[in-house]
């Protein structure tokens, strides 16, 4: 009988569990009683000219293309439905490296000016096509300040299209009780570190859509009246 009720009792503890893998943007650095999340969509990468690739002269070439394409499993942003946006969405940003030889390797894709996100950021996602390397994906942003970050978002171990997202940790400063200039981070790019010992030949990647899920709560209360410290 003891052992039907523990039994009982862990079953009731891990379903009150969120399922692995998934992050739930409302817990995360949660310092206020309210808050006003939203996703939406900070690009979708549609014209590979507001993009560049970066790598050492002598490790490589990065080469990028604009191609036509979309995530199958891709749905609206729930921000792009709320405002009504309907901007196209028809190509995706096709990223091809040759590498000149095997080692330790890392190439970056940078947009041609950073992209800001309004409000405090939760949780940043990206689709991905891979090619089932051992690489890992980093992405690089600027905190309030300035100061560049990076937040590593997992392995390119797959095939296909699939949504990578990683959390904003509450230790990256978003905002400053000083200030009244608009709250948030910045997106500076991609940074992809090579397996030493994949790195080698020709290497396709593909992106589209970059997504946030932001707190909006202070932007939306902000008095209308306050002087801006932008200047």
């Amino acid at each position: 009988m003891k052992m039907r009720i523990i039994a009982v009792c862990v079953l009731a503890i891990l379903g009150a569990l969120p399922a692995a893998g998934q992050i739930d943007p409302s817990k995360i650095g949660k310092d206020q009683a309210q808050q006003q999340l939203v996703e939406v969509s900070i690009s979708k990468l549609e014209d590979a000219a507001f993009w560049h690739g970066a790598m050492a002269l002598d490790d490589g070439i990065v080469t990028l293309r604009s191609l036509p394409g979309s995530p199958a499993a891709k749905k609206p942003a729930e921000g792009d439905v709320q405002n009504r946006i309907n901007e196209q969405d028809t190509r995706v940003l096709g990223v091809k490296v040759d590498f000149y030889h095997r080692g330790v390797v890392n190439f970056t894709v940078h947009p041609t000016a950073p992209l800001p996100i309004a409000g405090l950021s939760k949780t940043i996602s990206v689709w991905i096509a891979g090619r089932n390397f051992n690489h890992t994906l980093k992405i690089l942003i600027d905190d309030y300040f300035g100061r560049p970050m990076e937040l590593t978002v997992g392995k390119l171990t797959f095939m296909g299209w699939k949504k990578l997202t990683v959390a904003v940790p509450p230790s990256i400063t978003q905002t400053d009780y000083h200030f009244t200039y608009k709250d948030g981070i910045k997106i500076t790019g991609f940074k992809i570190e090579c397996d030493p010992l994949e790195a080698m030949g020709t290497y396709y990647l593909y992106f589209d859509d970059i997504r946030v899920v932001t707190d909006l709560f202070g932007e939306a209360r902000r008095d209308s009246d306050d002087m801006t410290d932008g200047w």
